[in-house]
């Protein structure tokens, strides 16, 4: 019998500064702050590519979300994971611009997240190749359409995605 391997999370003070490390499950069942990143990738028209989190997530599991977001691992650039983790999850190769951070807290079922949140945008035009065990669905919606959605539907979206998408609709624009 193999023993599952645990993941750990980079423990952060409100400023952003690494305190420790802590096991991830138990960092999300104390509310700990710890660093994470939010991805947001926009194409020509201005639409935001959005994932539908699979089913085997072990918190907010088929709700939607933005293209892709993490935790980067211990001793690792906080850019190059994004990267890493945007190719992993949506089959995506880009630049990306970290365009601001914040901490925010929010109850997700018997978990909480409570992240220094590193947000990057980026540009794509084709099509992605979402990994089946990370992702459910995609679509790619623009700001109108996507505020609609979420408030006739809010319980279907991860809670980070509600708190920022509107600052970062103001970057859209932005080429890399």
């Amino acid at each position: 019998m193999t023993k599952e391997k645990k993941s750990y999370l980079i423990l952060v003070d409100k400023n952003g500064k690494e305190i420790r490390k802590g096991e991830k499950l138990k960092v999300h069942q104390e509310g700990k702050l710890h660093r994470a990143f939010s991805i947001f990738i926009f194409n020509k028209k201005g639409e935001l590519l959005l994932q539908k989190r699979a089913k085997s997530k072990y918190h907010s599991s088929g709700l939607w979300s933005n293209t892709c977001c993490s935790h980067p691992r211990p001793g690792f650039d906080i850019k190059e994971e994004a990267k890493r983790r945007l190719k992993e999850e949506m089959g995506i190769e880009t630049d990306l611009k970290e365009i601001f951070s914040f901490i925010y807290k929010a109850k997700v079922g018997e978990l909480i997240e409570h992240e220094f949140d590193y947000v990057f945008i980026g540009n794509f035009d084709g099509q992605p190749k979402p990994n089946k065990k990370e992702v459910d669905d995609w679509k790619w919606l623009n700001k109108k359409d996507l505020e609609k959605e979420i408030k006739a539907n809010p319980e279907k979206y991860t809670p980070w995605l509600k708190i920022i998408f509107n600052k970062v609709f103001r970057w859209k624009n932005l080429r890399l």
